[in-house]
């Protein structure tokens, strides 16, 4: 046993020496024209032994391995195990049960108040995706969202998003309910795959809800991304009188030069510089330098993850717009919202209906 495993030890090791070596080969620079590049590429490497009795074996565990390697941030090596095709097996459930998701209607929103700091009142909501798994139960997003993007199911399922939201704002508006605009948020996948300008254009249609109370959210990774291409989509579906915001601002790379050339009106504070800032005079500098910037830029202010009255307050004298968070109410049905808003809602106000033109 002894001589097993320190055979399996140095096989290992002798892997990980050559994935190695494949790898900073792969990354040396070339030219092609007058452009320098760089290739990476990401490795998946497995032992032969007990659960690998054959080629076919080998294969699919390296296969298994090679996602991981992506998965982790791509350019590295991984070592195949066992938990891996658990994993793997969960994944591919997973993403049976939510390309079904949406013809058995099991997928539902959930809405978060925004609050405007200066009133005190409901100024909007984000819309939330939610997963009622029949077997499962309620699936976190954090679990299921991943891979909905890695299969490319987000594109189906953000047309889905986009069409409730729309349907369920109109029937705010219809039933009296004071709720000035609803986000929803956007992936990448539906820039680079999807028909976005349709698909805004045909959920304002079916519902009714005027293009101004429809704000689209986009996080700084997505507009790092393809830049030029997002950019200029944005450009478009501003003209067509929707609202653009920047979420979960100051946890990407973002420079200001391109933050000021953004079709962007709204910018929201990601939490993790709101939440000590009642407690720590440098964090509390930083929420306030992000606000005077958003000011000099023409963009409203919302700080997200708001859970004490102290953040608010400091929040408001900073000169913030907005905020949500616990303070305000975590993420609810509609229909709580709706009573929340002072209009108790009744079952046929909340169900699909469209307002006239």
């Amino acid at each position: 046993l002894k001589d097993l495993s320190e055979n399996a030890h140095h096989a290992a090791t002798l892997a990980q020496q050559i994935g190695d070596k494949i790898l900073q080969s792969l990354n040396q620079p070339y030219t092609l024209g007058a452009h320098p590049y760089r290739s990476t590429c990401s490795l998946g490497a497995t032992l032969f032994g007990p659960q690998a009795q054959g080629a076919a074996d080998l294969l699919k565990q390296a296969d298994i391995a090679m996602y991981q390697a992506k998965a982790a941030g791509r350019h590295t090596c991984r070592f195949y195990d066992a938990q891996m095709s658990a994993e793997a097996s969960a994944r591919i459930h997973m993403r049976g049960g939510l390309a079904r998701a949406v013809e058995r209607e099991e997928l539902l929103l959930h809405y978060q108040p925004i609050i405007d700091l200066h009133s005190g009142q409901i100024a909007g909501a984000e819309a939330l995706l939610r997963w009622q798994h029949p077997d499962l139960g309620l699936v976190p997003p954090a679990t299921f969202i991943p891979v909905a993007e890695r299969s490319g199911l987000i594109v189906s399922i953000g047309d889905w998003v986009l069409n409730e939201a729309c349907r369920q704002g109109a029937a705010w508006h219809a039933a009296g309910v004071a709720i000035r605009s609803i986000a929803v948020n956007l992936s990448i996948l539906q820039f680079r795959r999807g028909n976005l300008e349709k698909s805004v254009l045909e959920a304002l249609r079916s519902s009714g809800l005027p293009p101004r109370c429809l704000e689209l959210e986009i996080t700084e990774s997505v507009l790092m991304e393809e830049r030029d291409m997002v950019t200029a989509t944005l450009e478009r579906l501003r003209r067509m009188g929707v609202g653009v915001a920047i979420d979960d601002f100051g946890t990407g790379y973002s420079s200001l030069g391109y933050l000021k050339s953004l079709p962007a009106s709204k910018l929201k504070m990601d939490q993790s510089l709101i939440r000590d800032i009642d407690s720590n005079a440098r964090d509390a500098g930083v929420a306030r330098a992000v606000i005077h910037m958003a000011q000099e830029l023409g963009l409203t202010t919302v700080a997200e993850g708001v859970e004490t009255l102290a953040q608010a307050q400091l929040l408001e004298s900073c000169g913030c717009d907005a905020a949500q968070g616990y303070l305000y109410g975590r993420p609810m049905t509609a229909a709580q919202l709706a009573a929340l808003c002072g209009k108790p809602a009744s079952a046929e106000t909340l169900k699909v209906r469209a307002l006239s033109a």
